[in-house]
């Protein structure tokens, strides 16, 4: 379980998204399930991944994030000389950051 430990301390001021996104742009590859999103291979590049925070609220044990991720995917196979190929990809994940523990659960948002 991943925990966003500074994201929870910064609820309720004005540093929370620099805070949650500065969190999520620096998670360990293969945090995110970005790789349900792909359209192309299923391939996810981690290393360019960049975060905007779109809306946030409080429920009684969760603080709860949609946000929008920005982050390159692998297309490989292609039989072309520049093999494997890089295409931006986005896509939207609810993030629940529990409130007590500062464990956070991510889900896609396929609305």
């Amino acid at each position: 379980m991943q925990k966003l430990t500074a994201s929870l301390n910064a609820w309720n001021t004005e540093s929370f998204n620099h805070t949650l996104k500065n969190e999520i742009e620096n998670l360990a590859p293969g945090i995110l399930p970005l790789e349900q999103t792909t359209t192309q291979g299923g391939m996810v590049d981690d290393k360019n991944i960049s975060a905007t925070i779109t809306s946030s609220s409080e429920t009684g044990e969760l603080i709860q994030v949609k946000t929008g991720i920005f982050f390159n995917e692998i297309i490989g196979g292609c039989s072309c000389g520049d093999d494997p190929a890089s295409e931006n990809a986005y896509c939207e994940i609810m993030i629940s950051i529990d409130k007590k523990t500062a464990t956070a659960t991510f889900k896609i948002i396929t609305e």
